[in-house]
């Protein structure tokens, strides 16, 4: 039986690296012999440079990426914050009405984005943020407080009453708790939560189509569609080489904290 379940886990494996395989034999192909061959036989490494130098300079992947990592860092870090806020305030000071508070917070996740895409769009514009990196870390951070709240909610659940209680006894404030105690206990949770929506705005291809229209403001998902494009005339190894460069900082994030992330997972070990 274990066998057969390795069996299994190596057959998956094989398939899931099936399209990263593609993807990196298919990049360092030179544009002039792409399409000669099979893309599943490698072509060697000689167009890999001039198709990332080439993507980096006509679809301004460069900007994409600057734009997208303030994005990316800026507003889950925000959001984490919040929602933690949030989450204390429902499980630990029990404010009145906790279960409406959190049901109206949850709330928002509710709904597709494409429902409010429309009068979103127009509220930008009335307001002057619209193709503003303000508007995109705005939009990010209110579409991640939600999910936020919701696992430091539960987390905070796991963490016993007396905790707070102790830490009133010896004088402390809701705020000093807050930022000292309890914080500092969910390092775990909050790291799985950053790396969660970092992830999902990093992949946005819809908010940063919809909400910006400058190169130096657009999401690097939204320049790699424009280099894709009909109007963006790139070859396939162009293409890929991008898709390569824009998928890179995200599993880095994830080496990096995949400690955090497989112990935030958890919810209870910190």
């Amino acid at each position: 039986m274990q066998l057969v379940r390795k069996a299994i886990l190596v057959v998956l494996g094989v398939l899931w690296l099936i399209p990263i395989y593609l993807m990196l034999i298919n990049a360092a192909k030179l544009s002039a012999n792409y399409g000669n061959a099979t893309v599943w036989i490698p072509d060697g490494l000689g167009g890999i440079v001039e198709n990332f130098a080439t993507a980096l300079d006509r679809g301004r992947i460069a900007q994409g990426l600057l734009s997208t990592l303030i994005y990316a860092v800026v507003s889950p870090i925000i959001a984490v914050i919040i929602g933690a806020m949030a989450g204390f305030a429902l499980v630990v000071l029990k404010v009145r009405r906790a279960f409406m508070w959190f049901v109206i917070i949850f709330s928002a996740t509710v709904f597709p984005i494409q429902m409010v895409l429309m009068p979103l769009f127009m509220g930008y514009v009335t307001v002057g943020i619209f193709d503003t990196r303000f508007g995109m870390v705005l939009i990010y951070t209110v579409i991640s407080v939600p999910f936020s709240a919701f696992v430091l909610r539960n987390f905070f659940s796991g963490i016993a009453q007396h905790v707070y209680e102790a830490a009133a006894l010896d004088g402390a404030n809701a705020f000093q708790t807050f930022f000292r105690i309890y914080l500092p206990m969910s390092k775990s949770a909050l790291f799985a939560v950053f790396i969660l929506q970092a992830t999902f705005i990093w992949n946005d291809l819809l908010l940063g189509l919809s909400l910006s229209q400058d190169a130096d403001v657009r999401p690097v998902m939204t320049t790699l569609a424009a280099l894709q494009s009909t109007y963006g005339g790139s070859t396939m190894p162009v293409v890929l080489a991008g898709g390569l460069l824009v998928s890179l900082p995200t599993l880095v994030l994830f080496l990096c904290t995949q400690r955090y992330f497989t112990q935030g997972l958890a919810l209870g070990q910190y």
